[in-house]
């Protein structure tokens, strides 16, 4: 166990029995007093270096256990909180971890190029496609680098300068007095708006934005096993950032046409194969479509209603495991005559006779059964 000197839980100020939401805001509280560029006392950077060494411990359940069983021993050599405050840079980091800060507007407080939005792509393909996998080719309109000024929104000939305001940091800072102490306000340049550069004079084609519209095409491989709702997303394929920003990613939406005759659950195929009384007493060979093409399947004598027949690696593939595929049911339903010819009926009457069944009305003869009698 940890000494109660260096006790993790001590330093934090929480009950070995705290929740995550406990040891969350006793950091949170904590790291606002004694953060180094809220607190000036020389003891202050090595005081919160240790109460980031032990949120970094204890809001990881795996080694939490460890620091519970074996102390810092359990926890050492893998714990945060070095000269480097592994987990969380500048005192506004904390602030975008805690209170919920935009994680693209930090990214452009540090001068960083803004990234690129992500595009979607619905795709329409046929149910023998999305079993059987297919390539696919298609076009949408993207924002992409200006081939002018490529991509950096400068006019031909000139470049961006160093922004004067923020001297290129993208961020300014102010310092406030707070109840808590002095604070250190950190925010995106309004000169630059975070990027750490101007440009002066923008290229005439993109207006600056370091990117144009146009048209692209795309050819996509859709993996066999695919089914309605699925998404593949295709890193780096989605729209530029300003100014060389990285691109996003584009997903494409699957939406798979039904089959006319086939339904599908998983890796599963169903087909309903509809047969008379007399094929399901003799027994018949019945087509019966597939994704594949059509096959003949045996119905044999005396099947009787709702009777299942699988047809084994007939279904659809598995998406993730290679090789592998459902198989395909087939659902027999025998179907009952509503009306029948006179000769019929006295044929059935006959067979009724020689099977020892009555058909007499409301005398549950097989006629009756059957719904003719």
């Amino acid at each position: 166990m940890a000494t109660t000197e260096h006790d993790f839980y001590v330093l934090l100020g929480v009950e070995r029995t705290a929740t995550d939401a406990q040891i969350k805001r006793a950091f949170r509280k904590l790291a606002q007093q004694w953060h180094p560029d809220v607190n000036t006392d020389p003891a202050a950077q090595e005081r919160f270096k240790e109460i980031n060494e032990a949120y970094q411990v204890l809001s990881d359940p795996e080694r939490r256990s460890r620091y519970d069983t074996f102390g810092r021993a359990g926890v050492d050599g893998g714990a945060a909180g070095g000269a480097g405050f592994e987990g969380f840079g500048g005192f506004s980091d904390i602030f975008d971890a805690f209170f919920g800060g935009n994680a693209g507007a930090a990214s452009a407080r540090r001068g960083r190029p803004q990234p690129g939005a992500d595009l979607r792509y619905d795709l329409r393909i046929t149910f023998e496609e999305a079993v059987k996998g297919i390539d696919k080719e298609i076009e949408f309109t993207v924002l992409q680098r200006c081939e002018t000024c490529i991509g950096s929104g400068a006019k031909a000939g000139t470049d961006p300068i160093v922004c004067p305001q923020c001297n290129g940091r993208g961020e300014v800072r102010s310092v406030r007095q707070t109840m808590l102490g002095q604070m250190v306000n950190v925010s995106a340049c309004p000169s630059c708006h975070g990027e750490g550069r101007i440009i002066v004079t923008s290229c005439d084609t993109c207006k600056g934005d370091g990117r144009t519209e146009r048209k692209r095409t795309l050819r996509v491989t859709i993996p066999a096993g695919i089914d309605e709702g699925h998404q593949i997303r295709l890193s780096n394929e989605g729209e530029v950032g300003p100014r060389s920003g990285p691109p996003g990613s584009l997903y494409v939406a699957i939406h798979v046409q039904p089959h006319a005759t086939l339904t599908r659950d998983g890796t599963e195929l169903f087909y309903d194969a509809s047969i008379s009384i007399v094929q399901a007493a003799l027994g018949t060979r019945i087509t019966v479509p597939t994704v594949d093409g059509e096959e003949e399947v045996e119905i044999k004598a005396g099947t009787q209603p709702n009777t299942e027949i699988r047809l084994r690696g007939k279904g659809v593939p598995h998406l993730r495991r290679s090789g592998q595929r459902g198989d395909l049911h087939v659902m027999v339903d025998v179907v009952v005559p509503t009306k029948l010819s006179k000769k019929a009926r006295e044929l059935l009457a006959a067979y009724a006779e020689e099977a020892g069944e009555s058909v007499a009305h409301g005398g549950g003869g097989l006629l009756e059964k059957l719904g003719l009698g």
